[in-house]
């Protein structure tokens, strides 16, 4: 059976944005963090679509360089619910690009009302191969060499498996500290492993400018993520467990899209050196109003 290639999922995102050109007037301005790991208490708006991609660049120890992408399309189920999928895959320099599986994720918030700290609940399913390097998480004792497998051997393992997150945001003034608790389990024999993923922001706007301006400060924020494994149910410790700190730095380009960019940098020996991500973010809002308005012009 033929895997497809990583480069099938660029080019479906292109023809998708192609497709949503005509639209783009009707887009909202993406009001999420610049956060590539940590969630905070941001759901998506009722109706509304979101579609971003995640890259992940790095180059483990004795392994070459490699780029994993992971497409998401995040939907505002209601207020409090926000459902979303993810198609993930890579390329690695000297070996081969492939699709490496999708994740389904949903986000719940109890408390609608701003409160210090507010919870989210977080409930993810897993179908990924062996050779997944979007790090969207750290948990157990993932470390640099899992990353360097080669993509040949890496895709023969096929991983179920169920993640929950305990999320905690709090919002003060133009700051935002958002603390997440990770529990993942592989639906097969392996035990529960844990992490972590703790964030700061704040917006660079100061006075909001009375010009729609694209490069005037209020359309940039930034911060700092830091992220790592806690063990297993076997070993709940820090020995072995890869770590990361990484500056934020987020950028709304008027009203169509928004960029992040994150260099993140290793801190134990488990841990790759540095890792590059960039995201781009569109938003559509109420997409489902397209198809309402055609219906009625057919009458």
């Amino acid at each position: 059976m033929m895997v497809p290639r990583l480069a099938a999922v660029p080019r479906f995102a292109t023809l998708f944005a192609a497709f949503l050109m005509p639209h783009l007037a009707s887009v909202a301005a993406a009001q999420e963090k610049p956060y590539f790991v940590t969630y905070s208490q941001d759901l998506e708006e009722p109706g509304n679509l979101e579609i971003e991609t995640k890259t992940a660049l790095a180059r483990p120890s004795d392994s070459s360089h490699y780029g994993a992408t992971a497409l998401e399309l995040e939907y505002g189920v209601s207020a409090w619910w926000t459902a979303e999928l993810y198609l993930d895959g890579q390329s690695t320099g000297h070996q081969s690009s492939l699709y490496t599986g999708f994740r389904v994720e949903n986000r719940i918030r109890p408390l609608m009302r701003e409160h210090v700290i507010n919870p989210v609940l977080y409930v993810e399913y897993e179908s990924i191969s062996g050779a997944d390097k979007t790090l969207l998480e750290v948990v157990g004792h993932d470390a640099e060499t899992n990353l360097a497998t080669e993509n040949g051997e890496a895709r023969r393992e096929h991983k179920h498996e169920a993640e929950f997150k305990l999320i905690l945001s709090s919002n003060f003034k133009d700051w935002n500290v958002s603390e997440n608790f990770i529990a993942e389990k592989n639906l097969g024999h392996s035990p529960w492993e844990f992490g972590y993923a703790v964030g700061a922001t704040h917006s660079l706007r100061g006075k909001a400018s009375v010009k729609d301006c694209t490069f005037c400060a209020e359309k940039f924020i930034g911060g700092i993520e830091a992220y790592g494994g806690l063990g297993d149910t076997q070993s709940l410790s820090l020995r072995e467990t890869s770590h990361y700190i990484a500056p934020l730095l987020g950028w709304q380009i008027r009203r169509l899209a928004r960029l992040s960019f994150s260099p993140g940098f290793g801190l134990t020996s488990s841990s790759l050196d540095r890792i590059y991500r960039v995201g781009l973010a569109f938003e559509i809002a109420q997409p489902g109003g397209w198809f309402h308005a055609q219906k009625g012009s057919t009458r």
